[in-house]
């Protein structure tokens, strides 16, 4: 048995750093710098989790190429148990174009080839990987949102990261629907305030908006608000990884047994860990 189960995306990025991003016309800009790192926001959180010492296990979809070989080298490298299921062709890769000031376009270049059999596999590893554990994550996915209503049944309390949610994404609502704790980021919130209320009224306990430079807003199930300011930093270093640090963050506090506001300062403090590296985290380099 493990503490917490994250379900979702573990990828193969290569990352560019870029003066500015590219203007929607055709022309030709000189990268800064380039790598490849291990991305994806499961495998974010499940290495921010092993490093705060909470007893975790990585389910993902991974495909038969090198990129699966890559990912998987790179997980043993920060001590993350992986539970994978494997499909023939591609693994998720992704190349992320980024500016200085952490703005980011993400493009897919590869997924992996998900079927019914497929989910059907990942979700009879899940659920037996839920039974007695303290937490369930299940980030957005084709592979978590088939396994949500097996989750669901286990009486585990779900949690979701749903990024740049506005409200009204019909591929989100599952997820907001069945989760406990539910995260998310303000960049497509018309009202951040509104859209944290509207997840608390749709059943969630505490829902937590990041805001990047600017903190983080939570409202709990009472209806209070709470809030945190982000943790100082010297020097950004890279953006990617952050918010999948913040919510590990919590999560660690929250089993830990602290309320609302030591869990946001909690989330701070390890996505600003995030930020001092150009890995997801920084057990990763």
């Amino acid at each position: 048995m493990v503490e917490v189960v994250v379900h979702g995306p573990a990828s193969w990025n290569q990352v560019v750093d870029l003066d500015e991003l590219p203007a929607p016309r055709p022309h030709m800009q000189f990268a800064r710098a380039h790598r490849h790192v291990l991305g994806g926001t499961s495998a974010g959180k499940a290495a921010h989790l092993r490093e705060l010492g909470v007893d975790v296990e990585l389910h993902t979809v991974l495909g038969s190429d090198a990129a699966a070989a890559d990912i998987e080298q790179a997980l043993r490298r920060a001590s993350v148990p992986l539970a994978a299921t494997y499909v023939d062709g591609p693994s998720e890769r992704h190349l992320n174009l980024m500016d200085p000031r952490g703005g980011r376009v993400s493009l897919y270049l590869d997924v992996p080839a998900v079927d019914t059999d497929t989910t059907a596999a990942a979700t009879r590893s899940l659920k037996r990987a839920a039974d007695g554990a303290r937490a369930v994550v299940l980030d957005l996915s084709a592979s978590s949102r088939a396994a949500i209503d097996e989750v669901v049944a286990t009486g585990v309390p779900i949690w979701t990261d749903l990024h740049d949610y506005d409200g009204q994404s019909a591929f989100h609502a599952p997820f907001a629907d069945a989760a406990s704790f539910v995260f998310m980021n303000g960049d497509k919130a018309s009202s951040v305030r509104e859209l944290v209320r509207a997840c608390v009224a749709r059943g969630a306990q505490v829902a937590v908006c990041t805001l990047g430079a600017d903190g983080a807003l939570a409202v709990d199930a009472r209806g209070e608000e709470h809030t945190v300011l982000a943790e100082p930093v010297s020097s950004v270093v890279d953006t990617n990884g952050a918010g999948d640090g913040f919510m590990a963050g919590y999560l660690a506090a929250h089993l830990d047994g602290a309320d609302v506001r030591a869990c946001l300062a909690a989330g701070a403090r390890q996505a600003a860990r995030a930020l001092s590296t150009h890995q997801l985290c920084p057990s990763l380099d």
